[in-house]
């Protein structure tokens, strides 16, 4: 990036140089020399006819009208790259870099395949992809866009839109139930083995809904608790008890007959699935095209009866 000696060129390098903490540090980052960088914070304060900067051999410090003028360009700085964005969006398509954050085992099924696609059609856009549990600050870490599953803890200056439902269904081996029997009822779950998910040292309950009432929470007796939902459908095949599972994850062992479903007139839970992305005046063309191709492409890989349902507008 060339940053000419007008104002917003050298507005952007104050900022840079006040949020590195240094003129050196400012310059690596914008490929300019220090004594360039120098150059522009002195532009500026001629132009404005006031000292932006304190300086001494060993640190550097902003006066008081540099400190609200350093805000002030902050403001200025992000609505100009909301002008730029704005035109290239309506003169192109998405492009640049898009980070996304999204939970292992439901990004690798379900959501990379969709952003794959996405990527086919547009050549210019660029996939920056985190697989992982950990809940992550989409400001501080970077991130343009995250998917989390189930209630979202925390939406401060988020904006969320609902791009699919996740069914939960109780399984079990034909061997398990052989041995065992089959639930009747939920009330029944209390006498057989469970194989449990664990999160964080918190054990959620299997959830089961009632119509127009909070949901029934249960949570069979169990020997077998673990963080990885794979390893509970591995586990579930082997026999060692039912499982409380999302049905994209067992699909293939639904289809085969490793598993199957119990409880069947029991109406299964349904948790949602969110696209979040930092609250901004103006949303960039890639996190809109993402978002879109997640809502339109999501419920076909996540199975049968699996749709974002009515809700299709964002949730602020």
């Amino acid at each position: 990036m060339v940053f000419n000696m007008d104002r917003l060129g050298s507005m952007a390098v104050f900022v840079k140089a006040v949020d590195l903490g240094s003129f050196a540090a400012a310059a690596s980052a914008l490929g300019l020399s220090g004594p360039m960088v120098g150059k522009h914070i002195r532009f500026l304060e001629e132009r404005l006819g006031v000292r932006l900067l304190n300086r001494t051999t060993r640190r550097q410090s902003l006066t008081d009208f540099g400190r609200a003028y350093y805000e002030r360009c902050r403001v200025v700085l992000a609505e100009a790259d909301a002008a730029d964005a704005l035109a290239a969006d309506q003169l192109g398509e998405p492009r640049g870099r898009l980070r996304v954050t999204m939970p292992e085992h439901f990004g690798r099924r379900c959501v990379v395949p969709v952003l794959l696609q996405l990527a086919r059609r547009y050549p210019a856009l660029e996939l920056d992809l985190s697989l992982g549990d950990r809940l992550v600050d989409l400001v501080e870490e970077g991130f343009d866009l995250a998917i989390r599953t189930g209630g979202l803890a925390d939406r401060a200056g988020l904006i969320a839109r609902r791009v699919a439902r996740q069914r939960m269904v109780v399984c079990a081996a034909p061997a398990y139930l052989s041995a065992h029997g089959a639930p009747t009822d939920l009330d029944d779950l209390a006498r057989h083995e469970g194989i449990i998910y664990r999160r964080s040292a918190r054990i959620p309950q299997w959830l089961f809904p009632r119509d127009g009432r909070p949901a029934v929470e249960v949570l069979p007796r169990h020997r077998i608790q673990l963080d990885d939902l794979e390893t509970i459908a591995d586990l579930a095949v082997a026999g060692m008890g039912l499982a409380w599972l999302p049905s994209w994850l067992i699909r293939e062992q639904l289809a085969s007959g490793a598993l199957v479903t119990v409880l069947p007139d029991q109406p299964e839970y349904l948790y949602d699935v969110h696209t979040l992305w930092v609250q901004t005046p103006h949303l960039p063309l890639k996190v809109r095209a993402a978002v879109d191709a997640l809502a339109a492409a999501l419920p076909g890989y996540m199975g049968p009866r699996c749709d974002p349902g009515g809700d299709p507008g964002g949730e602020g």
